[in-house]
């Protein structure tokens, strides 16, 4: 009778454990199947830059075998750049305008976001939702006004004309004012018993703490101008103010076979982005977190 019961028992949980046994494969778990998603979009995204840099290295004669690591490895590509075309001087202009319009738009901008956020006036709501629907109105419908004005006024051919109308944006004023909506009222309330006015309370206590989402938007702002193609190519004429994504586009209808100098033009042209972004790739992500929609 003992040896009866044993022997079901020992069958009971041999019929439970060959369910567990080696030859069963765990399903996937959801967070499994996101990690891969996000593995192979990553490198979908990165194979074109990484194709990009290797093809700079190549030879005329190997730069379209489609093999990602180059056969005959070259720097004359990147020498024929830097020699025959003024790039240097490009890169110079894109540098300057993007800084400058960097600079300039996170002082105006960071300005109508503390007065939208904290400064109560009539019309203020109103005020916001027009500067937020310009967000709705895309830059060719606004490309032929934007050339007539800045002709009139003389812009034309000119650093002031690259450099004043890049300066206005909806989406910096948007995403301060969202950020300033969620800094604690006490310190500013504090400051004001303590005499400061509104200029002290911005330039002492408001922008010191808002140096994660300024330094995020100095790279959307940076990044932005320095890709910027259309308005640069419609208000200039000067080729001493020509930027560098004009001068890739002169570079590829001049040399329209030569893909190695293209490619080698547009690597010198991506890597500073590259860079900047590897550096300051905190700032971006603490600036999402930060900055809800209130």
């Amino acid at each position: 009778m003992a040896s009866d019961t044993l022997t079901s028992t020992a069958g009971r949980a041999g019929g439970s454990g060959s369910g567990e046994g080696p030859g069963r494969r765990r399903p996937l778990s959801p967070r499994a199947g996101l990690t891969a998603l996000a593995v192979l979009l990553s490198v979908i995204s990165v194979l074109p830059v990484l194709w990009m840099l290797t093809s700079s290295f190549k030879t005329r004669e190997t730069v379209t075998d489609g093999r990602l690591i180059p056969t005959d490895f070259t720097f004359d590509n990147f020498v024929y750049v830097f020699t025959e075309v003024p790039f240097a001087r490009y890169l110079w202009n894109s540098f300057f305008i993007s800084a400058v319009i960097t600079i300039a738009a996170l002082f105006f901008h960071s300005m109508a976001a503390y007065a939208l956020a904290r400064l109560r006036f009539p019309g203020r709501e109103k005020l916001f939702g027009a500067i937020f629907a310009t967000l709705l109105v895309t830059a060719p419908v606004v490309l032929i006004p934007l050339f007539m004005v800045a002709r009139e006024l003389g812009l034309l051919d000119s650093y002031a004309g690259l450099v004043i109308p890049a300066i206005f944006n909806a989406f910096g004023i948007f995403l301060l004012r969202q950020f300033y909506l969620g800094l604690p009222k006490e310190l500013e309330e504090a400051a004001v018993i303590d005499g400061c006015g509104h200029w002290r309370v911005y330039w002492n206590i408001v922008l010191p703490m808002s140096r994660p989402i300024l330094s995020a938007l100095a790279i959307f702002f940076f990044l932005a101008n320095w890709n910027a193609f259309v308005w640069p190519l419609v208000a200039t004429n000067d080729q001493d103010l020509t930027v560098v994504q004009l001068g890739i586009a002169s570079f590829q209808t001049q040399y329209t076979s030569n893909w190695n100098y293209i490619l080698a033009a547009a690597t010198v042209a991506a890597l500073p982005m590259l860079i900047l972004f590897f550096v300051f790739q905190r700032q971006i992500v603490e600036s999402i977190k930060t900055s809800g929609i209130k």
